[in-house]
């Protein structure tokens, strides 16, 4: 479960509770951003950070997924906003809903190839 997450100085953090130390990725336009690192702060608590590396970094919303590789489900996201204000908050959801579809996508195909399904 994800709780609670900031951007400081090019930085993505967020407070993930887990009982072992957790496998996060997190994603934009489903590919890997980086190799995230985590910290243990006790009480099933892990500290989750991310770089955004600055190529990504453009005018328009930006969606990111936060991926629990163990599980293979999301476990929050996250939205960067750069260059012109956005007049509504609409584009940032289909930009969002078009992420959840490429995962949703992605495990579909897995779980067809694992089963012997034909698509």
């Amino acid at each position: 479960m994800l709780q609670m997450s900031r951007l400081r100085a090019g930085r993505w953090e967020g407070i993930v509770t887990s009982d072992a130390a957790p496998e996060i990725e997190v994603l934009h336009l489903d590919k890997p951003i980086g190799a995230p690192e985590l910290e243990d702060m006790g009480k099933g608590r892990w500290r989750v950070s991310v770089m955004i590396p600055a190529a990504l970094l453009s005018e328009g919303i930006l969606s990111f997924i936060v991926f629990d590789k163990i599980a293979q489900d999301k476990i929050g996201e996250f939205i960067i906003n750069a260059g012109l204000p956005v007049g509504e908050d609409l584009r940032a959801e289909v930009d969002l809903l078009r992420a959840e579809l490429d995962l949703l996508k992605k495990a579909f195909r897995r779980h067809c190839v694992e089963t012997g399904a034909q698509g």
